[in-house]
């Protein structure tokens, strides 16, 4: 009698969330059906199965890119409870702030059904100036020289003292400094999209930019945002503001429409890519349909179908959270993308083929990639080490870069109760700085710490 086999292959073991009380528990890593599912145990609540991702081919190569984490200067808390629940950062975080992250209002001019953060009109609570100042002398203390900064909220934009705010934080060392905005004010004022202007170089705009159809936009926005899109796009595009569009993507709503709003992206020249977020179990969010919810692997696939230039080998793990984050560089040059991330030998790269670029001998072009593929890439870095790859690989032209020539697309999923990964927590490197003087993990903070605010 032959033995029965389990109907699936156990990949590997990590630590998940219970979906009903979010008690850390034991999860098998298994492929089955062609997907990655997490198969957790807890002990009140029996056995859960969660996809994680659609690709098993992409979810094990996502391992290659891993790289030793930079460490922050200054730790905020000790190592006492474990990990979720010493934040932060605490000693057993193992990568820096690659992108930090300042909440300066909780009120919003929107009610938007997706909001992790569930902000809503006449939330307030305005963080004063010497708040600022000391989230500022926390994020120096770990960072010395932060390369990406994101002014958000609640709408930050509502904040009564957006410039001085703003201004302070350019005055920093600081290297790169993001508005992120729903855009009714950026669509509404042109004089506030010139006072922006005058923060350039190394000021962007975060856009929200879910969409381009009205029925999918009431249902992610709770409003149909059309008109305030192109409003703000072409007030940002007088003073060639450079902007990123950022694009929550919900199964079944607005996945259908990923090529069509990279297209889109292209047409303005202020806009220097587009980020996609997969919907988070978090906020007004929190308990929503699970079959609305989107892998990273779904969103990079349908990214790859669409018919634009970028293509398998173009979207590739970000090394510094290779798991949550993939991205793709290109070049735009008289009106057209050419993506660069898969011009480069990546496979030769990482296994040191002695007769091509040796990832491991060619220390220039290895740095290089690793600088321009990381999430703290600010504005002239990325131009920089593009230019410095392109010295390197003899089949394209440099041409002297700017950053208008940089055109870039981002996947950045954030953990929820579903997919949540412990190892994958300890390299997030996008984090909170809150006027208590810690610094949060951005998974961490929505799932049990941003109630306590």
């Amino acid at each position: 009698m032959s033995n029965k086999s389990r109907p699936y292959l156990f990949y590997g073991h990590t630590q998940s969330l219970c979906e009903a009380c979010l008690a850390v528990v034991p999860a098998k890593v298994i492929f089955q059906h062609g997907n990655v599912y997490y198969q957790k145990r807890c002990p009140q609540h029996g056995v859960q199965k969660t996809l994680v991702s659609t690709d098993i081919a992409y979810f094990k190569r996502c391992k290659e890119y891993l790289k030793p984490g930079d460490m922050p200067q200054r730790f905020q808390t000790e190592v006492r409870q474990g990990c979720p629940h010493d934040c932060g950062l605490c000693p057993d975080h193992e990568q820096h702030s690659c992108l930090a992250l300042f909440d300066i209002i909780d009120e919003c001019n929107m009610r938007c059904p997706v909001c992790f953060a569930a902000s809503g009109p006449n939330a307030g609570n305005p963080r004063s100036l010497q708040d600022i100042e000391t989230m500022l002398q926390t994020l120096l203390a770990s960072e010395a020289q932060p390369d990406l900064v994101q002014v958000s909220g609640g709408e930050p934009t509502l904040h009564p003292q957006l410039l001085p705010i703003l201004r302070r934080l350019k005055d920093s060392p600081i290297r790169h400094l993001m508005l992120n905005t729903n855009g009714i004010r950026i669509a509404r004022d042109p004089q506030l999209v010139q006072d922006l202007a005058s923060l350039k170089p190394g000021f962007e705009v975060y856009l929200q930019f879910d969409s381009l159809r009205a029925a999918a936009l009431r249902d992610i926005r709770g409003q149909d945002m059309r008109n305030v899109h192109r409003q703000a796009l072409e007030n940002l595009e007088r003073h060639n503001l450079s902007t990123t569009l950022v694009c929550v993507v919900r199964k079944g709503v607005n996945d259908d429409e990923i090529g069509d709003i990279i297209d889109y992206a292209q047409q303005w020249r202020c806009v220097r890519g587009v980020t996609f977020q997969p919907v988070q179990d978090a906020g007004r969010n929190d308990g929503a349909v699970p079959a609305q919810r989107m892998t990273l692997s779904e969103i990079r696939s349908r990214v790859i179908a669409a018919p634009n230039p970028f293509g398998e080998a173009d979207i590739i793990p970000l090394p510094c959270h290779p798991e949550n984050i993939a991205i793709g560089y290109a070049m735009r040059i008289d009106g057209t993308i050419l993506p660069v991330t898969g011009l480069l030998p990546r496979e030769e790269l990482l296994k040191g083929v002695d007769n091509t670029i040796s990832f491991e001998k060619n220390t220039t072009l290895r740095d290089a990639f690793y600088r321009l593929f990381s999430l703290d890439a600010c504005a002239e870095t990325s131009v920089d080490n593009l230019q410095t790859m392109l010295c390197c690989l003899p089949r394209i032209e440099n041409r002297g870069l700017t950053y208008e020539n940089v055109f870039r697309i981002v996947i950045m999923k954030f953990m929820d109760r579903y997919d949540f990964d412990l190892g994958s927590v300890k390299r997030s490197c996008t984090h909170f700085v809150e006027p208590d003087g810690r610094i949060y993990p951005f998974d961490t903070w929505n799932l049990f710490y941003r109630a306590r605010r």
